[in-house]
């Protein structure tokens, strides 16, 4: 009885270790290796808040945005994807930036900052929602602490990656970071990407550009998030480049 206890006791201690360093599920459901029922709907409403972040729109006027977006003067412009259809089925139309969106952008942003803070959608408005109050203020006041010009922020509804190219097409900054919904999982519908691009232009892929992943409340902090950011614009400015290439010169 005495072993069995220990086992027992040791199985529960490693679980209980193995949870706390990821949200993953893992060690889960009954004797018979299914699910139980908590586990089973913690499971299926974890699955409906990921399908509602990939469907949800960007909206600036939404309660958690409404007031940094106020203070620093946000505004939104279109991508060539006309619905969240069109941009899920469509990627490459979120690539680009529409026309009437472009015009916006150059008639609103001074030309050739340092930085260019972009906020898109991408696959998780609700990342956004979410992390980008936090995330913005301290990024554009840590860009200005080291003493970069960053222009005025904008956001780009039913937005891809790609759309930095067009931004730095239309705008010339040094570098653009791009706040971006990331794909959402089964542990979490809010988590934020940063990408960083030097000199983004049209035919620029991934390999050109950096990223920061996983900014979340059960991932990295938004303070640590936004030191990376800014460190990798430096490293970017410094290096006069980004990506693999500019790594391996």
């Amino acid at each position: 009885m005495t072993d069995l206890t220990t086992r027992e006791d040791v199985r529960a201690l490693l679980t209980r270790r193995a949870r706390e360093v990821t949200p993953a599920r893992i060690f889960t459901g009954g004797p018979d290796g299914g699910y139980t029922t908590a586990d089973l709907l913690a499971l299926r409403a974890d699955h409906a808040a990921a399908r509602d972040a990939v469907l949800a729109s960007l909206d600036l006027a939404h309660p958690a945005l409404a007031d940094i977006a106020t203070r620093h003067a946000v505004f939104a412009v279109d991508s060539q994807a006309a619905t969240i259809e069109e941009h899920l089925l469509r990627p490459d139309l979120g690539r680009r930036l529409s026309e009437p969106g472009r015009a916006a952008i150059t008639a609103a942003c001074p030309p050739a900052p340092d930085v260019q803070i972009v906020i898109g959608d991408g696959l998780s408005a609700a990342a956004v929602h979410a992390q980008v109050p936090t995330v913005l203020p301290l990024l554009v006041a840590e860009c200005r602490q080291r003493g970069w010009s960053v222009a005025r922020p904008f956001a780009v509804r039913h937005c891809r990656v790609g759309v930095m190219n067009d931004v730095g097409e239309a705008l010339d900054p040094a570098v653009v970071v791009l706040l971006i919904g990331e794909r959402p999982g089964l542990a979490t519908a809010e988590s934020l990407s940063a990408y960083l691009a030097y000199r983004p232009r049209p035919g620029d892929t991934d390999a050109n550009r950096d990223l920061i992943s996983n900014i979340h409340a059960r991932g990295l902090t938004t303070e640590e998030a936004v030191r990376r950011i800014a460190d990798l614009i430096a490293e970017q400015r410094a290096m006069r480049g980004s990506g693999v290439a500019a790594r391996s010169a």
